[in-house]
């Protein structure tokens, strides 16, 4: 069933979980994702970046998700994710996104509280959640690019006054995590994610979490995060079982027989995900 974002992280917030939020570019990661959640029981949020847009189409994904969460037996929330155009944000509300996120991170603080209470202001009456960004994570998210040394970690109090003034459901922060790969062991920043998680009831979120220690995401979870994105790890596992069909039978040509692995890879990278979040039985 398709649900708002809203409703999946406060039942997250009060069960002291955390749910996944999955980045999809195509059918067969739609499907193995909601596959996986109806399997475990689990709640979850599939979301698309602007590069998935780009890719697939803003129709297509909305379609594809809409039906899929239609047909599921557990929560499925639909988002956009990063997006940093007002037009676009409207454009996936019209189309029936149930959550969205205005990544304003780029902006001056002003600026930047500015730009989701006017968000805020169209999604709230068509019960869309609206998840913003306070801080800057390192790292290349599609077409959204950081440098590491502007990477500005989430200031404590600077949260507290945005939630309170943009009335967001959501705040994804910065504590030292980065978008794509990583060249070394990332170091998450928790005691600023206590002080934060203290300040604010708003749910919080922990994105570039591909790559962090499940030891940190199990702990990032007891400090108050409730909504993780992973991107990269299903990357890697969908693209690794594409090359090994290829390099098995190197002749194959059906493409049911290359991405049908390929997806059931993706499935269980999934269900990892969504045992180590505590989200398991949760639906």
């Amino acid at each position: 069933m398709l649900v708002s974002g809203k409703e999946i992280l406060q039942e997250a917030k009060r069960g002291k979980y955390a749910v996944g939020a999955f980045n999809v570019n195509n059918m067969e990661i739609l499907q193995a994702i909601v596959e996986a959640a109806e399997e475990v029981n689990s709640p979850v949020i599939i979301q698309a970046s602007q590069g998935g847009l780009k890719y697939a189409g803003l129709e297509y994904i909305a379609e594809m998700g809409k039906l899929a969460a239609a047909q599921a037996k557990v929560p499925v929330a639909l988002n956009l994710d990063h997006g940093t155009d007002f037009s676009q944000v409207v454009r996936c509300i019209r189309h029936g996104f149930s959550a969205v996120m205005i990544d304003g991170s780029q902006m001056s603080f002003e600026e930047n509280i500015a730009i989701t209470k006017k968000v805020v202001e169209v999604a709230h009456p068509n019960n869309v959640s609206v998840e913003a960004e306070l801080g800057k994570i390192s790292g290349v998210e599609d077409d959204v690019v950081v440098a590491e040394h502007d990477a500005l970690m989430t200031d404590p109090d600077e949260a507290a006054e945005f939630v309170e003034r943009t009335n967001c459901d959501a705040l994804a922060i910065a504590i030292g995590t980065a978008h794509g790969v990583y060249k070394g062991e990332p170091k998450l920043d928790f005691q600023r994610l206590n002080e934060i998680s203290s300040r604010i009831d708003t749910p919080l979120v922990l994105h570039g979490a591909s790559g962090v220690s499940d030891d940190a995401i199990q702990k990032a979870i007891s400090y108050g995060i409730v909504k993780i994105n992973i991107d990269t790890d299903l990357r890697i596992a969908f693209s690794n079982a594409v090359k090994e069909v290829l390099k098995n039978h190197p002749d194959e040509i059906d493409p049911r027989k290359i991405l049908g692995p390929a997806k059931s890879a993706l499935k269980d990278a999934v269900k990892a995900k969504m045992e180590l979040f505590g989200s398991v039985g949760r639906a």
